[in-house]
């Protein structure tokens, strides 16, 4: 397989003129020699489908000799005349022989100084996949030049014979190798700019989610009690935020309650003002201060007698400042029953409620909460996360049923680095932050997640990882309740933590756990199962796991072995 630049092209959504130049990519990226580069026009930023990598030029291909190949791609008609070959609608004069005659001549002076003085060999290409050239002779290139439609099955054969080493090729030195290379990097802008196209996935995810929103809204029931059993990326997120807004808009007072409070901090962030935010524990704490109880959070078993003490002043002391019209649960799975009535309990008469969970994120491996007489709604499609990476999930993890995949993102391709012990484990996590870089993803897009809690994991000692500073949360909050994190350019945090969220690109690390049989999916424990679920799950559209040998055997791409 050849080598291509930028390698970020498998994740551009292949839609008019882009798809028949993604089409040929991936044609030549799987059929020329794998000591062949292609350098290619295809960027992120590209909303129109066109684009070169000089002049009137697409592709461009460097064989292991140095030798240049510049490949004109044009799809369509062409008009045939006596002057050669002439796009539709082009001025006379303007053929396609003497716009690529400029373009490589351009190539040529810029890249003489580069290799001081040396020439190296440069060949011209045209290929015209739905036109057949009637008159080869007056084409106004050599014939041999041309791959028309009679000849599409040849073409990456033609590439070949023109780019690899002939008799007289001087070696290619790695001085002038790296010269060449950086040439066209710099030429294509080689690292892309992807923030582009993760808006446009972002748009259209949320779109596309937004069904779960307008199916839940419409159920009408007296009284109000609707459980939503949904997966990863189905809009629960969007379904919470929407309900607590018409509340709001509508005079009523909700209470948003979630069990993460990385999840209660987002949500309060994108929320109107006019209800309340909290984990159920922060609504504990809140609701006990007002009413003179301040926690003894230093005692033992704190939080649980902070949980009995909440149930008995919810069920005993109603207070108009502490009764809402909307109550939303979110992560309804992480909760218990008792919660569920002391819950129930700060509802008006009247009043709805709604309960939103995923049993695959069921991380403290909590029994289901009894819900009787409550209206059930399922949703069992993820529009957020990459078609490929839920394929991965579905062929590789015992789910109980396939979760069916409608994101936009189509071809992401997640990536598997393996490590067999602690300083593997670092040395493999620095290369797949140097992958995601090299995709074009800032630092600022990836987030690096621990298989393990905060309190085990190897890197949480760590405010560097090689030359990444680390941005991790201290288990610190400033006075206005905010968590405090180090100072970094690279978020990492744990797959407890990070559940609810999601990130452009999720480099899943410290993956580390053993099969009952070595390596089969069916012996996977189930807390295994949720959370290799819930981290893969965060990617919008690339992730990269990092995992020992003995679990990358069980979580081996589909398409390709470990790096």
């Amino acid at each position: 397989m050849a080598k291509t630049h930028p390698e970020g092209w498998r994740l551009l959504p292949a839609e008019g003129a882009r798809r028949r130049e993604i089409a040929t990519l991936t044609l030549l990226a799987a059929a020329l020699p794998a000591d062949t580069t292609i350098y290619h026009g295809l960027h992120w930023t590209r909303s129109d489908g066109r684009g070169t990598v000089f002049g009137e030029v697409d592709f461009a291909v460097v064989g292991p000799t140095g030798r240049v190949l510049l490949v004109e791609q044009h799809t369509g008609l062409l008009d045939e005349g006596a002057q050669g070959l002439a796009r539709p609608g082009r001025q006379r004069g303007q053929q396609i022989h003497v716009e690529l005659a400029r373009s490589a001549e351009a190539l040529r002076s810029r890249l003489r100084p580069l290799l001081h003085g040396e020439e190296r060999p440069l060949e011209l290409l045209l290929y015209c996949p739905d036109y057949t050239v009637r008159q080869p002779g007056t084409a106004g290139l050599d014939p041999a030049r041309i791959v028309d439609s009679t000849r599409r099955d040849a073409l990456p054969a033609v590439i070949t014979a023109l780019t690899q080493a002939q008799a007289g090729d001087a070696a290619l030195d790695a001085a002038a190798r790296t010269a060449l290379h950086r040439f066209f990097a710099d030429l294509l802008e080689l690292v892309p700019d992807v923030q582009a196209h993760i808006g446009q996935a972002e748009d259209l995810t949320t779109r596309l989610a937004g069904g779960l929103t307008e199916w839940a809204r419409r159920i009408e029931m007296n009284p109000h009690r609707l459980r939503v059993t949904a997966t990863a990326g189905s809009g629960k997120t969007q379904l919470a935020l929407a309900a607590y807004s018409d509340a709001i808009a509508a005079g009523r007072r909700p209470l948003y309650v979630c069990y993460n409070r990385p999840l209660a901090d987002h949500f309060l962030r994108i929320a109107p003002a006019g209800g309340e935010i909290a984990t159920y524990h922060q609504l504990c704490d809140r609701r006990l201060r007002d009413a003179g109880r301040k926690p003894a959070f230093g005692a033992p078993g704190a939080f649980r007698r902070m949980e009995a003490d909440f149930a008995t002043l919810a069920a005993t002391h109603v207070t108009a400042d502490w009764q809402f019209d909307e109550l939303i649960i979110d992560e309804g799975q992480d909760f218990r029953e008792p919660w569920r009535d002391a819950l129930l309990a700060l509802l008006k008469p009247g009043g709805r409620a709604w309960w939103l969970e995923d049993p695959l994120q069921n991380l403290y491996d909590r029994p289901p909460v009894a819900l009787p007489g409550w209206v059930g709604l399922t949703a069992d499609t993820n529009y957020r996360t990459p078609a490929d990476v839920l394929a991965l999930l579905n062929a590789r993890l015992p789910l109980p049923a396939p979760v069916r995949t409608g994101s936009p993102v189509t071809d992401s391709r997640p990536e598997l680095f393996s490590w067999r012990d602690e300083a593997g484990l670092m040395e493999a996590t620095k290369r797949a932050i140097t992958r995601a870089l090299g995709l074009g993803f800032r630092r600022d897009m990836i987030v690096l997640l621990t298989f393990r809690g905060r309190e085990h994991s190897r890197f949480t000692p760590l405010d560097h990882l090689g030359p990444h500073r680390l941005r991790a949360f201290t288990g610190r909050y400033d006075l206005l309740g905010e968590p405090e994190h180090s100072q970094g350019e690279l978020l990492i945090d744990s797959v407890y933590r990070f559940k609810g969220q999601s990130a452009p690109c999720i480099i899943f690390t410290e993956i580390d756990f053993e099969t009952s049989d070595g390596h089969s999916r069916e012996h996977m424990d189930e807390l295994t199962l949720r959370k290799l679920f819930v981290g893969a799950t965060r990617a919008t559209m690339k992730l990269i796991l990092v995992a020992s040998e003995q679990a990358a055997r069980a979580l081996e791409p589909l398409d390709a072995g470990s790096s």
